[in-house]
């Protein structure tokens, strides 16, 4: 690892217990491991919510720019009026 930078992070006595019982465990051969794969999760995790918030805000964009909506009242009574009309056919 060429491109490292040492950092010092403050956690919780449960969670540093955590990570050395995992360690001691022999599931990662150490604590730096754990905590790189965390932030990779983390990372693609933003990285998708981040993407997920851009499509609904074009989603948004979209429905502003296509003109006035109808409101809902309106769709009522013309679905109550096609109903009427098709109940006096009957």
């Amino acid at each position: 690892m060429s491109n490292v930078e040492r950092m010092t992070v403050t956690i919780p006595i449960e969670m540093a217990a955590t990570l050395r019982h995992t360690v001691s465990d022999g599931e990662y051969a150490t604590t730096s491991e754990i905590v790189r794969e965390a932030l990779r999760d983390w990372t693609r995790k933003r990285e998708s919510e981040q993407r997920q918030a851009e499509a609904l805000r074009m989603l948004i964009q979209a429905g502003m720019d296509s003109g006035p909506g109808i409101a809902a009242e309106d769709v009522y009574a013309t679905l109550r009026r096609v109903i009427e009309e098709r109940a006096g056919r009957a």
